[in-house]
C-alpha cells in the first residue's frame, strides 16, 4: 500500500477521532442533565398567601378595569398587598371555581408559584371562621373516612361528602420561614430604632 492511501487513512482516522470527542463533550453527563433539571424544579416556591378569593371580572370591574363576562369564570386571589394571583383550576384550586362557600372570605393558601408562570397553583387552604380563627379546610367523607378536595362524590362509596374545617397549624417548614421573616424584621426596626453614632452629641 502507498504511502499516499497511508496518509489518507490517518487523516481520516484522526478526523473522526476529533468529531466522536466533539459530541461526547456536547452531550450532558447523567448527572448535569439530573442537576439541571433539579434547577428548573426548584425555581417553583411554595408561598404563604393571604386575601380573599373572588372572580376575576367582578375585581377587574372594581378596579375601573373595563371586563367582559368571559373573565368572570376565572378566580384570583386578592392578597393583602392588593395583588391579583390568578389561580389554577387543579385538583386542589378547582374548589374555588365550584365552592361559592370558598369565596369572598378571608382565606390563607400554600401555593407553588413560578417565574415564568403568573398562575399559583394551590396545594394547601386555610379559612377563617366568625372568630378569626385559622381552619384547615377540605371536604370528607364520613362513611368512608377519607379527605377530597373538590366536590364530587366519594371516590370510594359514590356517597356524599361535606365540607370540613379542622384545627391544623401551617406545615412546619412555613413555621420556621415565618419566624425568620420576624426575626429580620424585628432586627430591622431595632436598628432603625438605634442612634447612629455619628448621630450621638456626646451628652
Amino acid at each position: 500500500m502507498s504511502r499516499a492511501i497511508w496518509g489518507l487513512l490517518w487523516i481520516t482516522a484522526v478526523s473522526c477521532a476529533v468529531e466522536a470527542r466533539g459530541e461526547e463533550k456536547s452531550t450532558p453527563a447523567p448527572a448535569a442533565a439530573a442537576e439541571e433539571q433539579s434547577e428548573k424544579q426548584d425555581k417553583a416556591r411554595k408561598e404563604l398567601l393571604t386575601g380573599q378569593v373572588k372572580f376575576l371580572g367582578p375585581a377587574l370591574r372594581a378596579r375601573g378595569v373595563k371586563a367582559y363576562d368571559e373573565m368572570d369564570e376565572q378566580v384570583v386571589l386578592i392578597a393583602e398587598n392588593g395583588d391579583l394571583v390568578p389561580l389554577v383550576a387543579d385538583w386542589r384550586g378547582r374548589a374555588f371555581y365550584q365552592d361559592e362557600r370558598l369565596r369572598d372570605r378571608k382565606v390563607q393558601l400554600i401555593v407553588r408559584r413560578r417565574p415564568d408562570n403568573p398562575y399559583a397553583q394551590v396545594l394547601i387552604v386555610y379559612t377563617f371562621d366568625d372568630k378569626g380563627e385559622r381552619k384547615y379546610t377540605d371536604y370528607w367523607c364520613d362513611i368512608c373516612s377519607i379527605p377530597m378536595y373538590e366536590i364530587k362524590e366519594c371516590e370510594c362509596c359514590q356517597g356524599p361528602i361535606r365540607l370540613r374545617f379542622e384545627d391544623r397549624p401551617l406545615p412546619s417548614y412555613l413555621r420556621k420561614e415565618i419566624s425568620r421573616d420576624s426575626q429580620r424584621q424585628s432586627k430591622s426596626e431595632t436598628d432603625s430604632a438605634t442612634p447612629d453614632a455619628d448621630d450621638d452629641d456626646g451628652k
